[in-house]
């Protein structure tokens, strides 16, 4: 702060000299130069943009483990830097394709077209992935994993913008264990971005013809098979675990190559699938940031004349949810060991950077829902359901009403989609048929509402599940017909747990900002996933997303005046 105060005070006394000088008609071109390099400085802008999205992260996970957190980790970023402690998904559903997406294009999957992690095409009548590109091949491995890109993306990103914003100058890269979670944020113009497949970075062509030796030499390194050489057991004695519930839950997943769900974990003991269970585990955090530090060395990002942009995902906090669930030893022991990584990267951003010379956001793509069986044990409602259930029980009934066969093609993202074109061509009522389809999903026990999706803003539904209804729904790629859930009902089976749903357990995420410019406090005045990039187009001085929708978050950055 002294050094800041002092900066600020030579700026003042330069200026009065000049303008003394320019009274007397003697303006000094020495005294008017540094003068110049001093405001630029104040204006220029961070060496480098860190975004890090932790997959399935909770809100209340930044505070719920907070006292056995280091210092320098989460502790850091929320004492250190500003956080928006009511930040909400302004959509549904809350899964992970829209998520980074939302956040790195300030829009809704209403107008960026990311509406799932999945959703069915009517051009093509299938069930198309969002990250998909049949036009694309993989780079870095004989797989079909990298047959992919951003193309299905409408709008630009942040990422996009800053490179418009130079004539791109700027470097990007886009990196997770996710596909989807690192090609999204990377955005269409992108440098790069890497996702991982069977123990290696891959890329698409999309992006590179071949990877970079840099890539090739961490590839080589096999860094998935020695972490994976030494069990996962708890960083901490596992009777310190006393916000979790007890080890070995009849509801709980196994990774993958295990028969248990217990600590330790024998991942030194797994063979054939132990590179799809890395995964499952807090090590491919760690493999991650690993990587992120070797791209920052290696593509010298943050050493140019203008700002670069890493986009990180953490992808295996989500793996480890899925499976063990929120209130497990395994998911506190992930954030536990995150927390860790993070203060190392933090750490190693102020080495290679400099303190104040970088700009992180820390944020989440979605919630998640507590298992079921857990809530049900504690006598609090939940349970599941299955969209093929639901698929096959609508089909069956319309054939038996109407004497029409697939009716509907397909049941996903709370949405069910109307084979309309069949329906016609048979001479049947579509709107009669949607009404019977309403009337069938409103008589299940577990679903609170069911509307047509192209007559949302007519429905009575409450506050705020109408607006993340419209802002989830694209006409070309949404459904016919949306429904709600009642309170921890998700899709999927009796173990493990899911996301998707409107509720705040699955909306609400955490949002941070630290280090340049970025003034220390919190807020918890309700702020959206879509105002990250709004504020960070702020912050850079640049355009906002083509798509943009969100609001700048003007408390999080330092007053600046202008000259």
């Amino acid at each position: 702060m002294l050094k800041k105060a002092l900066t600020i005070a030579t700026c003042l006394l330069l200026l009065a000299f000049q303008t003394i000088a320019q009274g007397t008609g003697k303006e000094s071109t020495t005294l008017r130069q540094p003068l110049v390099k001093q405001v630029n400085a104040l204006n220029r802008g961070p060496k480098l943009v860190v975004g890090i999205v932790i997959d399935q992260m909770r809100w209340d996970y930044l505070y719920r483990f907070s006292e056995l957190y280091s210092s320098n980790g989460f502790n850091r970023l929320l004492t250190q830097g500003f956080s928006c402690d009511n930040t909400l998904i302004p959509y549904m559903p809350s899964y992970t394709a829209p998520g980074h997406t939302c956040i790195y294009t300030g829009s809704v999957p209403a107008i960026h077209g990311i509406v799932g992690n999945n959703w069915y095409d009517k051009v093509t009548n299938r069930t198309i992935y969002c990250a998909e590109d049949l036009t694309a091949k993989t780079v870095g491995s004989e797989s079909s994993a990298g047959k992919m890109s951003p193309r299905n993306m409408l709008t630009t990103s942040i990422t996009d913008e800053l490179k418009l914003s130079n004539n791109f100058q700027s470097k990007v890269i886009g990196i997770a264990l996710k596909d989807r979670g690192a090609i999204f944020p990377a955005g269409h113009s992108a440098n790069a971005a890497y996702w991982y497949d069977n123990g290696k970075w891959i890329t698409s062509n999309y992006y590179l013809n071949d990877l970079p030796n840099w890539v090739n030499e961490q590839n080589a390194k096999d860094l998935p098979a020695k972490y994976m050489s030494k069990d996962w057991n708890t960083l901490l004695p596992i009777g310190k675990y006393d916000l979790s519930t007890s080890d070995d839950q009849p509801y709980e997943t196994a990774i993958k190559g295990e028969k248990t769900v217990t600590f330790p974990h024998r991942t030194s003991q797994m063979t054939a699938d132990k590179y799809e269970a890395f995964k499952y585990t807090p090590y491919a955090a760690s493999y991650t940031f690993d990587f992120a530090k070797s791209a920052i060395e290696n593509e010298k990002l943050g050493a140019g004349k203008v700002t670069d942009f890493l986009a990180i995902s953490i992808s295996s906090t989500d793996y480890i949810g899925h499976s063990f669930g929120p209130n497990s030893i395994e998911a506190e022991d992930a954030y536990l060991r995150l927390d860790k990584d993070i203060a190392s990267f933090l750490q190693y951003l102020d080495n290679t950077l400099g303190k104040d010379s970088y700009l992180v956001f820390l944020t989440a793509d979605h919630g998640v829902t507590q298992v079921p069986a857990f809530l049900n044990q504690h006598k609090i409602p939940g349970g599941t359901f299955l969209d093929l259930a639901i698929f096959n029980e609508l089909n069956q009934s319309i054939e038996a009403e109407f004497g029409i066969k697939k009716s509907v093609l397909s049941v996903q993202n709370y949405q069910v989609y109307l084979n309309k074109d069949e329906i016609i061509r048979q001479q049947k009522n579509v709107e009669e048929i949607i009404q019977k389809i309403i009337s069938l999903l409103k008589n299940k026990v577990y679903i609170n509402y069911a509307v047509k999706t192209e007559a949302i803003e007519l429905a009575s539904l409450p506050e705020p599940q109408k607006k993340m209804f419209i802002n989830g729904f694209n006409p070309k790629r949404s459904g016919d017909i949306v429904f709600t859930t009642l309170s921890g009902f998700l899709e999927g089976s009796s173990k493990g747990t899911s996301h998707g749903a409107w509720n705040p357990y699955d909306a609400h995420i955490p949002l941070l900002f630290f280090g340049w410019n970025v003034q220390q406090g919190n807020t918890h005045r309700e702020t959206y996933m879509t105002d990250i990039s709004t504020t960070l187009a702020a912050m850079l001085k640049i355009q906002m997303p083509s798509g943009n929708v969100g609001k700048v978050i003007t408390e999080s950055m330092k007053t600046r005046k202008h000259n």
